[in-house]
């Protein structure tokens, strides 16, 4: 029915985009992550597509999950509409009521990306004093993580619950902007950034001397492995538990931080058109040669620093993989540790192992 109405708005003039033209949902406003990357992207594509255009169009809202609702319902069925999601929609898909489903798209491709952090001064992050954190929906895996690397392997939720209390000062509702300037003048012991903002932000506080590398997630690979991020290599958290621990970090906890940072990073910046759309191949196509372009990577690698495209079908297998991190164990403590520790509202989505 969606299709046969915009068909009919098409052939009546109802629709204000050219033919020429392709329309990329953001779901943030302009300036955001998600956006910058998206308006470099496009910008890259349109130099393969015969002369066809991509315009941006922002659909703001709380967690970024407007916008992706919205081209699920409304415009995934016009062959000219191209979606663009980002990490945060990964964990909102997880314990969040969302309208949107990978399952329903066609991947065009993805940068397989990762989450750095960083510590200020000479904040020790595994003493006595709680470390500060800027914390929220998107910043789950950061906080399982902290708490992981400095509890250790513990027998349930409720001792990570209360460990995670009593060590780490989660603060909630800071925004980017204020965040950052709280790390930069050493109010917050703790922050994290995607590669493009951290070499914006967090890097020149690094360079002058005043915060050091933390901890990252590791780049998910096709069998369900995380490999060590080449641009900061040697302190992917599992490292840094061995090291701390003497043991490999395991348990529900470990379970449940696995799939959050796998669908937050895995499908951080990705790009989907609805299921058949005849113009996949061609953007595909377009991609692609962005990707092999060695002016064109150059210009995304100063942004983000130097990532593995998935292309097409790659990116659909990304979906199958990240899959295999949900069971309903995972699930469950993944929502009780949003809610007993984060203070964060969470619902377990049976739909999703059923």
């Amino acid at each position: 029915m969606h299709k046969l109405l915009l068909t009919l708005a098409l052939m009546l003039g109802f629709t204000t985009s050219a033919s020429a033209e392709y329309t990329m949902i953001v779901p943030q406003k302009p300036g955001g992550g998600t956006s910058q990357w998206a308006q470099i992207v496009a910008t890259e594509m349109e130099k393969y597509l015969d002369g066809e255009k991509i315009i941006l169009k922002h659909i703001k809202g709380a967690r970024d999950i407007p916008g992706f609702n919205k081209f699920h319902n409304d415009y995934r069925f016009d062959d000219k509409t191209i979606m663009v999601s980002n990490g945060g929609n990964g964990i909102s898909f997880l314990n969040e009521k969302v309208d949107y489903n990978y399952k329903d798209y066609d991947s065009i491709g993805l940068m397989n990306l990762n989450i750095i952090t960083a510590v200020f001064g000479d904040h020790d992050p595994y003493g006595d004093t709680p470390t500060s954190f800027s914390g929220g929906g998107g910043k789950i895996p950061e906080g399982i993580a902290i708490t992981l690397l400095k509890c250790g392997n513990l027998p349930t939720i409720e001792a990570y619950t209360s460990c995670f209390k009593e060590k780490v000062n989660w603060i909630k509702g800071m925004k980017g902007n204020e965040r950052r300037l709280a790390f930069k003048r050493g109010e917050l012991h703790g922050t994290r950034e995607n590669p493009a903002s951290f070499k914006k932000h967090v890097q020149p506080v690094i360079d002058n001397g005043e915060a050091r590398l933390w901890f990252h997630h590791g780049i998910l690979q096709s069998d369900g492995s995380h490999a060590d991020d080449p641009n900061y290599p040697g302190i992917q958290m599992e490292t840094l538990f061995v090291e701390l621990h003497g043991e490999q970090p395991e348990g529900v906890l470990y379970d449940a931080y696995k799939l959050a940072k796998s669908f937050r990073d895995g499908l951080q910046k990705a790009i989907w058109v609805n299921k058949s759309n005849p113009n996949r191949a061609k953007l595909i196509a377009a991609l692609e040669k962005v990707a092999n372009n060695p002016e064109s990577i150059a210009i995304i690698e100063k942004k983000v620093g130097k990532y593995e495209w998935l292309m097409g079908d790659a990116g659909n297998a990304q979906v199958d993989t990240l899959m295999t991190f949900v069971t309903s164990d995972a699930l469950k403590t993944l929502v009780q540790f949003n809610t007993e520790a984060f203070g964060i509202k969470a619902i377990y989505k049976s739909e999703l192992v059923d």
